[in-house]
């Protein structure tokens, strides 16, 4: 089956009912057996589990410290762009949004790439607003290739792309790819995106699989929170992540918990998510699937990001702009969305040290992939 038709083997409904039905008895079978299912994970995030979030925090610990040892990988993201074609009714570069609409040159991709470079980044993201009249496949691959000399890990995050598309990014050297699906709940999925090629809920949900066909080392997926009912959304996102580890094996998969901040022009969140969810839902993850990658963005408070640490992260972003030239550039260019965490790159680096942790700046090298002889 594909994803499609797992998903539809499942209605919300059914399972706001189950999340409502767990009990502490059900959440103890899944804090403790041995492999866990992905029923095992809906009974972490259910209600029922608040109880034992010092329990699962603690496991999660643990768990963490054993498959990755005590490192966080730090990383920033590159805004390529705030041009868009998509309404979507909670993002800032939204096409109906009366704004400023910037795409960087080549001359300011280095200027921004330096910027970053003198901060210690070896890791980027490239992340860029969904128009693809002017930032499509070939403004990526010509990115990248500025880029490559400056970074030893380039991911991106851009609209979805086609099979052949994302062949030509892995041959270029992009090492993963984000994703997200913002919500799996299909029938409020067109409020929350009226019009453009991301109103295509299908198109959407099919990505990762044209990710994995082309052999990209890593996907990374995620829900925006605060759109719909989190543990729902949460429980689906899982399911995605279930099925895509089984099917394309050999790729890594990284999980990413975007929580809705405030941005020009976007609607309140219809759900809002307390810190202590965020905790339960980021701890759930790690019981349940001890290989995937737990990855924290400055969306989140200093004092959240100091304490997941140690609670299950393997990566951090560090000293992010969202608005393309926000690193020397053009500093004014409308952000995406308001970051949380303002701390610079070295403070988070000696925050992470005072926790009895390693900052990682760079875990990969291209020369790893290829074979030499001697």
């Amino acid at each position: 089956m594909d994803i499609k038709e797992i998903i539809a083997q499942y209605s919300w409904k059914e399972i706001q009912d189950i999340l409502d039905c767990c009990t502490e008895k059900d959440v103890e079978l899944s804090l403790y057996r041995g492999k866990k299912s992905i029923m095992d994970f809906l009974n972490l995030i259910s209600p029922a589990a608040e109880p034992y979030l010092e329990v699962m925090a603690n496991m999660s610990h643990q768990i963490t410290q054993q498959r990755f040892g005590k490192t966080i990988q730090l990383y920033a993201p590159l805004y390529l762009s705030n041009e868009c074609q998509n309404i979507c009714t909670y993002c800032g570069f939204s096409m109906d949004n009366k704004i400023k609409r910037k795409t960087l040159s080549n001359s300011e991709i280095i200027v921004e790439a330096m910027a970053l470079k003198e901060m210690g980044i070896n890791h980027v993201l490239l992340v860029s607003g969904e128009a693809n009249k002017t930032v499509e496949i070939q403004y990526f691959l010509n990115a990248i290739r500025i880029l490559k000399p400056y970074f030893a890990n380039i991911s991106i995050e851009v609209q979805p792309l086609l099979q052949e598309e994302y062949e030509q990014l892995h041959q270029a050297g992009v090492h993963s790819v984000l994703l997200y699906q913002e919500t799996y709940h299909e029938d409020v999925y067109k409020e929350y995106h009226p019009k453009g090629k991301k109103s295509n809920f299908n198109f959407r949900l099919d990505t990762p699989d044209r990710i994995g066909k082309a052999g990209i080392h890593k996907i990374g997926l995620g829900v925006l929170l605060g759109l719909e009912n989190w543990r729902v959304d949460s429980f689906f996102n899982a399911i995605h992540l279930n099925y895509l580890q089984q099917r394309y094996w050999q790729t890594k998969y990284s999980v990413s918990f975007p929580r809705l901040r405030p941005a020009e022009g976007i609607i309140e969140p219809n759900f809002i998510m307390e810190d202590r969810h965020l905790l339960q839902l980021i701890c759930a993850y790690r019981i349940w699937n001890p290989d995937l990658e737990i990855s924290i963005s400055t969306r989140e408070s200093e004092n959240f990001r100091n304490h997941i640490i140690s609670l299950g992260a393997t990566s951090m972003s560090a000293a992010s702009k969202t608005n393309p030239g926000g690193y020397a550039v053009d500093p004014q260019s409308l952000e995406q969305f308001e970051i949380s965490d303002e701390r610079s790159m070295e403070e988070i680096r000696r925050q992470i040290q005072l926790k009895g942790y390693d900052p990682v700046m760079k875990d990969w090298d291209s020369c790893f992939s290829t074979s030499s002889s001697i």
